[in-house]
């Protein structure tokens, strides 16, 4: 994701402005322990209106549901870095729907699989597994934000 430095905080703010209560559950997912990129994400969300909880790193998919539950949460934003995303969100979204949470967005971002890969085949993985949207490694906080709108029907018109 972006780094911090780049983000502009009236970006973030402007984005922001109309923003209703959404509340995000944000994490690491697996064995990974890289926590910068969740730190800005956790940072970003939040300084946006986001309802941010923020389950950290190494985080199982059975804590992301429960996390999502507790907190009727509009959007899961899983993580990984270390690149055993696609091992580890496999059956994420099948959990999300025996649980319950057919609905709830799923959102996937980082360097989500192992070695250089092409993107879109990567993206198209993660949308069999039911993922809503995917991020490639670097991608701007601030486009997620506007997915996020969008994808919960909040954009103004």
């Amino acid at each position: 994701m972006a780094e911090l430095g780049k983000i502009e905080n009236e970006q973030i703010e402007e984005v922001g402005q109309e923003q209703e209560a959404i509340t995000l559950v944000l994490g690491v997912i697996g064995a990974d322990v890289h926590a910068v990129g969740n730190k800005i994400l956790n940072y970003t969300f939040t300084k946006a209106g986001f309802n941010v909880v923020n389950l950290g790193v190494m985080v199982s998919q059975k804590e992301f549901v429960e996390a999502a539950i507790e907190a009727d949460a509009d959007a899961i934003i899983v993580s990984s870095m270390y690149g055993h995303g696609e091992i580890d969100c496999k059956g994420l979204r099948e959990k999300c729907d025996e649980a319950g949470l057919s609905d709830i967005l799923m959102y996937v971002g980082g360097n989500i699989v192992v070695g250089k890969q092409d993107f879109e085949q990567v993206e198209k993985t993660f949308l069999e597994m039911g993922f809503n949207r995917v991020y490639a490694p670097g991608s701007d906080p601030l486009v997620a934000i506007e997915h996020l709108k969008k994808d919960l029907g909040r954009v103004d018109k």
